[in-house]
């Protein structure tokens, strides 16, 4: 690759021009942002936060940006991966209201890597239609445990592969870099005004060291609870208006349809509607439309402990452990009109608008309309142990560590009810996306839980989709110091074992004979989408019933025939569940040689990582016959193996004293998401689409070219500009092809559209940033970012969580006892992913945060912070706004607490 051949003619330039650089003046030479202009000044508190940043950044050889913590147990957020939006280039998604996944310089979240330590620490995610990944979810990570947070944009080889557009290193504290005792915690209240609830959060850290600094000691705690309330308006799919054309209540259609009104229709459209839905056959309608209510209470426990042993001065020996248990317990109550439905309501319909091909309204005369309620029991545990033995000599340093971390989680339950309702109703969606839209009926429905029954036949079902993560790994590292214009030959050894799995189980519910008026029902809260243009008072006043009393009823098996046992859930009751079940397991080998050099202004490395990956993806596979019978499944395992050299060479030169150019030039790989390496795939049988996994995906290669120069103007003041560019190959994308699957619904074998994921060719993501950052007089400061990201792929196809345009804006004061910070950030539309042969985007979105502290003392403090004021809304739609997918908002969150640190 071009890479390779760029560095043969580096080695050799960075020795000549090193000798050049050395003849530079002094006063071109680098110095501390503390010492300029003589200055002897004491910084603490946010200032003191900010200032250390600079300082990591401008120490560093590669392209890095940094967020330190401003004293212990005080992380400038409540939630790491929004600290991280302060950053220019990284974004977050909001889809739960929290900052979940992080994309660095326009990249998928799944091509960046976060380590804690530098090492992977296993997770799981709790929400039953996510799959084990390789996203990190931030709202796992304590705060309250970081000291620092690096952002590296151009890697370095001795630095784990696995990530295009960056590598997030989260720095804990360790025992023996603070003082000889130390104790920090906090104690607050969190309270959401959509759901109208609140919950206590703490934390504590206790540190302790002997005098002479040879044995250290810290422990930790953090709890965090959060009852989070989702409201929104959703869509499920999309179908096209011939849908309606010449479909009976059977769900079959003659062959050719016959035009509406003619002989053998047998649909109510006639006259205009007749005529409109003629001369618009592919006007695209939602397959579904209504409202969601969604309800979670969010606890996380976090336990750390770190030991730390120095016998002499040269030799460290440190143990770190860190656990998490969080549950993540939800009832999702989704309540809408199905005019997609074959059976009763393709034949239903009865008037239509269309506009610039979209159905912007229908009516329907008794038509389907659905309450599904889910509730889900969900839960993530994380347990990883991790040691290291350095010995720091004179000529030589040799570090070597090893460890295990292990997670499980995801939906360990779930019960599902049905309920169905015919009614007459009209849908709009003409006023989106500024009005997301509107389900109006003739009867008040929504409000009537005696409406909606459950079906005897089918009712609903008992699913389990629990999860794990496992990784061991061990490495050595050795470095030789010398002098002169040749710092450090770095070598290095790793190996890791990554294991993760999926199992997935069901049953159907049937023989339920019950209306939804049973399970205590009640209406919503009277703030109800709030926020929500367009809505009307039969949506915002809807019903809900009790999650308890629906699972209470579905256990107890009153309804079971004959009073059976309650049906156990089995992976071979339907074929989304057999295929559902996937193991992947990779053995990494990597092996590494680093060059630092520093002569005169000139400093940097130049080395190679040699990468070796074995993976084996197993799952079940319908080998013959139905699918419907588990004998015809087999366990079936794919194996791929692939190695790769991985060149890196970052330099710095001091152009003048506080001018600093840098430029990198990287080859990097980043493999497949796990589930997207398997054999597991989905049906929706009434509609005919589904996915899957691929498991002979190729990794994604990629060339990298970063460049910046950074000005630092002032102290603990920073102007910088960035330049990035990412030559991507076996790009994955997700493309729908027709396979042919069995129809559980109809009996037979019938085509589907499955979006599986392909190494879909070449992409390409390239850019700029510019950030500001400055401590201003009279207490005032500000940070302030802006990038742009243009990233396409093959044939100019949209990047998964690509913004073109974002921007963050901070400004701050401290003064005395007293500090204000707020924070605003915004990132334009981004692509997301296929579903159901749609493209799916979310709009842009704004998020404003402020904070403000009174410190009492010099060792307390009390602080409020608003998270989320402006309650941003969540906008995601498939191939235009004006087919909105799901829109949501979570509301605000007030936080109040007291911070002590001695």
């Amino acid at each position: 690759m071009r890479i390779r051949a760029l560095l043969i003619g580096t080695a050799s330039a960075v020795a000549l021009f090193s000798g050049a650089a050395h003849a530079q003046t002094a006063d071109q030479a680098p110095a501390s942002t503390e010492a300029q202009e003589g200055e002897d000044v004491v910084v603490t508190g946010y200032r003191a936060s900010l200032a250390a940043a600079i300082e990591t950044k401008r120490n560093a050889n590669s392209i890095i940006d940094s967020i330190s913590a401003e004293d212990v147990g005080k992380f400038p957020n409540t939630n790491v991966a929004e600290a991280l939006t302060l950053i220019p280039g990284v974004t977050v998604d909001r889809q739960f209201g929290q900052g979940e996944k992080v994309s660095i310089l326009g990249t998928d979240p799944a091509l960046n890597r976060t380590l804690l330590n530098g090492q992977t620490v296993a997770s799981a995610d709790w929400f039953i239609l996510d799959s084990p990944g390789r996203t990190f979810n931030y709202a796992l990570l304590a705060p309250q445990l970081v000291n620092r947070v690096d952002v590296y944009k151009s890697p370095e080889a001795r630095i784990d592969e696995g990530s295009i557009g960056g590598t997030v290193n989260v720095v804990t504290r360790k025992p023996l870099d603070l003082k000889p005792f130390t104790i920090a915690g906090t104690l607050g209240y969190l309270y959401n005004d959509r759901s109208k609830k609140g919950d206590v959060q703490g934390s504590a850290l206790v540190s302790w060291r002997n005098e002479s600094g040879t044995i250290g000691l810290l422990a930790s705690f953090q709890r965090a609870k959060d009852q989070l309330r989702r409201d929104g308006i959703e869509a499920y799919g999309t179908i096209t208006a011939d849908f309606w054309n010449g479909r009976n209540d059977a769900g079959t259609s003659s062959l050719p349809p016959p035009t509406p009104g003619a002989p053998g229709y047998t649909g109510l459209c006639a006259g205009t509607c007749a005529t409109t839905l003629a001369a618009n056959p592919k006007a695209v309608f939602p397959n579904a439309f209504g409202t969601s209510y969604f309800e979670q209470g969010r606890e996380r426990l976090t336990y750390s402990a770190a030991a730390q042993w120095r016998p002499v001065p040269e030799l460290t020996v440190g143990v770190d452990y860190l656990r998490i248990d969080a549950t993540y317990d939800n009832l999702n109550q989704s309540m809408y009109a199905f005019p997609g439905n074959t059976w009763n309501s393709a034949g239903r319909l009865t008037g239509l608008n269309v506009q610039d091909g979209i159905v912007t309204g229908a009516t329907f005369n008794n038509a389907l309309s659905v309450l599904d309620a889910q509730y889900r029991t969900a839960e993530m545990h994380s347990e990883t142990w991790h040691g290291q033995v350095g010995w720091e000599g004179v000529n030589w340093n040799l570090n070597v560590e090893g460890g295990m971390s292990d997670a499980d989680g995801g939906t360990k339950k779930q019960v599902f009810l049905e309920f169905l309702n015919w009614a007459n109703y009209t849908v709009d969606i003409s006023g989106a996306p500024k009005s997301p839209g509107t389900i109006s009926y003739t009867t008040n429905v929504l409000g009537n839980p005696a409406a909606f029954a459950t079906d005897p036949g089918w009712s609903g079902n008992l699913v389990e989709k629990p999860t794990s993560d496992k990784e061991r790994y061990g490495q050595a590292d050795l470095t030789f110091k010398f002098d002169g214009s040749l710092k450090s030959l770095q070598l290095g050894y790793k190996y890791r074992r990554h294991e993760t799995g999926q199992r997935y189980a069901g049953v159907t519910v049937a023989g339920v004979n019950a209306s939804a008026s049973l399970f205590d029902p009640s209406q919503v809260r009277d703030n109800y989408l709030r926020g929500f243009d367009g809505v009307n008072d039969q949506m915002t006043g809807r019903f809900k019933i009790d999650g308890n009393s629906m699972v209470d009823y579905v256990e107890g098996g009153s309804w079971v025939p004959g009073g059976g046992a309650v049906p156990t859930p089995s992976q071979f009751a339907a074929v989304e569940f057999a295929a559902g079940n996937w193991d992947v397991t990779e053995d990494i080998h990597a092996a590494y040689a680093q060059i630092n050099f520093e002569q005169g202004a000139l400093r940097g490395n130049i080395g190679a990582r040699y990468v070796h990956t074995a993976s084996e993806s197993g799952g079940y596979v319908c080998t013959s016959g139905t699918c419907a019978v588990a004998a015809n499944w087999e366990w079936q395992t794919t194996s791929k193996t692939y190695e790769n050299v991985l060149p890196t060479i970052n330099i710095a030169i001091d152009l003048k004293r506080d001018l600093i150019f840098r430029a990198a030039a990287t080859q990097v790989i980043a493999r497949p998401n796990y589930s997207d390496m398997t054999n597991s795939f989905w049906l929706a049988d009434s509609i005919q689409t589904g996915g899957g996994g691929n498991p002979d995906l190729d990794p994604y290669e990629s060339d990298n070219f970063n460049a910046s120069l950074e000005w630092y103007l002032a102290p603990r003041a920073i102007l910088s500009a960035e330049i990035f560019y990412k030559s991507i190959s076996n790009y994955i994308l997700t493309r729908t092809v027709s396979e042919a699957h069995f129809n559980t619904s109809r009996g037979i074998v019938t085509n589907y559209d499955i979006s599986r994921p392909f190494n879909a060719g070449s992409a390409q993501v390239k850019g700029f940033a510019v950030a500001y950052q400055q401590s201003l007089p009279y207490g005032f400061g500000i940070l302030a970012n802006y990038t742009y990201s243009d990233g396409e792929g093959q044939n100019g196809a949209d990047l998964p969580f690509n913004s073109r345009h974002q921007a963050s804006l901070s400004p701050f004061f401290e003064a005395g006892p007293v500090s204000i910070r707020g924070t605003y950030t915004w990132r334009s539309k981004y692509f997301t992913g296929i579903d159901r042969g749609d493209q799916m985007y979310v709009r842009g979105t704004a998020n404003v945060d402020v904070s403000a502290t009174y410190n009492i003392t010099e060792n307390i403090g009390l602080t409020v912070s608003g998270m989320n004021l402006t309650d941003s809304e969540y906008y995601a739609y498939a191939n235009t706004p004006r087919l909105p997918r799901g829109v949501y908002r979570t509301g605000r969150r007030a936080l109040a607490s007291v911070n002590v640190n001695f």
